[in-house]
């Protein structure tokens, strides 16, 4: 006989809620981790990193970068870029916080990642009975599987041996995957444009991957000013069209 949620343990209720994104995880984050080892990560630091970043992009980020032989600023600098939306998916669930110590709040925003924060918007959203513990709770679910993925992905990764060139490809692969999805109006495919040119501009004068940072941040001042003028002057125009979601809604996140 099927048991109603209310009628099971806490544990798998919140399992439950988090279970379509921890199954997710597995195949990616075995990935993950065998492309992080073939840069040169250990089962210990694959680990450390997994719970301090839980960031697929980011992740994947650091096994590209450092399979280029990136200096370590590149590394932090773009980790910093990549990551700063989060600054705007927590805002937007801080009224839900309201109360909670400093250590919770922290602890909170550590385990958070764009995929458990859809989750909890959603909870928030519709679910009066839904706290920030339970929020908690589906954000550990999902780094405990997200963690584990990554460990065993490490462990395959140290049993075989994998072609850097194979890593490059792949990383390729996934952010060119990461940019088509974005791709729902004129102005993102013409900054993905600018970007491209910028990023090869200034590889070519810093001679290291410093010229991706600066690229990126010029790209996004560009298209700051450019959407900010247009929505201003053009307000119904079709190189908007697709962005009329308030920042910080479930889609947002998934995008």
């Amino acid at each position: 006989m099927v048991r109603s949620d209310a009628e099971l343990p806490y544990w798998r209720r919140m399992l439950n809620v988090s279970l379509p994104v921890d199954l997710s995880y597995i195949p990616i984050g075995l990935a993950c981790g065998i492309l992080l080892h073939a840069s040169g990560f250990n089962i210990y630091m694959t680990a450390l990193v997994s719970i301090l970043v839980f960031s697929g992009g980011a992740q994947f980020l650091i096994a590209s970068l450092l399979a280029t032989n990136a200096p370590m600023y590149s590394v932090v600098l773009m980790m910093f870029f990549l990551e700063l939306r989060y600054a705007l998916l927590g805002s937007s669930l801080s009224k839900y916080l309201h109360g909670k110590s400093l250590g919770f709040t922290t602890l909170f925003a550590a385990s958070m990642n764009d995929e458990n924060y859809a989750i909890n918007y959603l909870k928030f959203s519709t679910d009066k009975k839904f706290t920030p513990r339970d929020a908690l709770n589906v954000e550990h679910y999902t780094l405990a599987f997200w963690t584990v993925s990554n460990i065993i992905g490490s462990v395959i990764g140290s049993a075989i041996t994998i072609n850097l060139t194979v890593v490059h490809f792949a990383l390729t692969a996934l952010f060119l995957y990461m940019i088509v999805m974005q791709l729902k109006n004129g102005l993102i495919i013409f900054i993905c444009i600018i970007s491209g040119f910028l990023a090869a501009f200034f590889m070519m004068i810093t001679k290291s991957t410093l010229g991706l940072v600066i690229s990126t941040l010029i790209a996004s001042f560009i298209g700051f000013a450019l959407e900010a003028t247009i929505r201003k002057r053009l307000p119904k125009s079709g190189w908007l069209r697709s962005m009329k979601n308030p920042a910080g809604s479930p889609k947002d996140a998934n995008d």
